[in-house]
């Protein structure tokens, strides 16, 4: 059940809303690792797009990539309404800094020397146009992402990790096969709605097998959502990752 006490130090914010226990013996505060503060939008879109080549090569290192299909956007805080794409020809796990793509919202290249994927574009202009909060969108063809698309059916809360999204996820049921028509892309957004993440159901959907699931319950669903489904939790997610890119890579794809 949900815990009906908070045990986390509120004396530094930073570790309250993370759920870290930072407290010396001698009293000293160890404070979290934070999104970091910029002097410049300059400096925060470089820092955003080192985000960005990390989190490809991470897809790639954790079989998101399959071939040309797949794509992740980001929103550009200098040009409010362009964002930064991959080139549609390069491995997810060779993307550097200076292989980004910058694009319009007509799609025309502005910063870039490749095409990018039309399916990206005619999906995420349409995502960053309705939401202007979604700094990065994300869209994958992982294998156990496509076999659970099939089913043309919401996650069932039946696992902490699902938790992250308890009623704010959506599927979209009338997915005809690679996005060409910015008015599907339009669809799409509108499927997404103010959720976090949309199942795009395949053509071939089949119906379940019938075993019965142990489904959390709302109260605990609820508290636990707000405790691990938070932006700065998502980004303290990614650090890690983050670091090891930077291990293993020594930096390579900062370039």
């Amino acid at each position: 059940m949900a815990p009906a006490l908070d045990v986390y130090d509120d004396t530094c914010s930073e570790n309250y809303h993370n759920q870290a226990l930072g407290k010396t013996k001698s009293g000293r505060t160890l404070k979290i690792r934070t999104y970091p503060k910029f002097e410049s939008l300059e400096e925060e879109r470089l820092y955003r797009k080192q985000h960005l080549a990390a989190a490809f090569r991470i897809f790639a290192d954790r079989g998101f990539d399959e071939g040309v299909a797949g794509h992740i956007s980001l929103w550009d805080p200098i040009l409010t309404d362009h964002f930064w794409l991959n080139p549609l020809s390069m491995h997810f796990s060779q993307i550097c800094v200076t292989d980004l793509i910058l694009v319009n919202e007509e799609g025309e290249v502005v910063i870039g020397d490749e095409p990018i994927n039309a399916a990206a574009f005619a999906i995420h202009s349409e995502i960053h146009k309705a939401r202007r909060d979604v700094h990065t969108a994300c869209h994958a063809h992982s294998v156990y992402g496509k076999a659970f698309a099939a089913f043309g059916r919401e996650l069932d809360m039946i696992t902490q990790d699902s938790l992250r999204f308890y009623k704010s996820h959506a599927v979209y049921d009338n997915f005809g096969g690679v996005v060409l028509d910015r008015e599907e892309g339009k669809r799409i957004a509108n499927a997404l709605g103010n959720g976090k993440a949309v199942i795009l159901q395949n053509d071939w959907a089949q119906q379940g097998s019938g075993h019965k699931k142990n489904i959390i319950n709302d109260e605990e669903a609820e508290f636990t959502y707000k405790s691990i489904a938070t932006d700065d939790k998502g980004w303290l997610s990614f650090q890690g990752y983050h670091d090891e890119q930077l291990a293993k890579t020594g930096g390579s794809f900062l370039k």
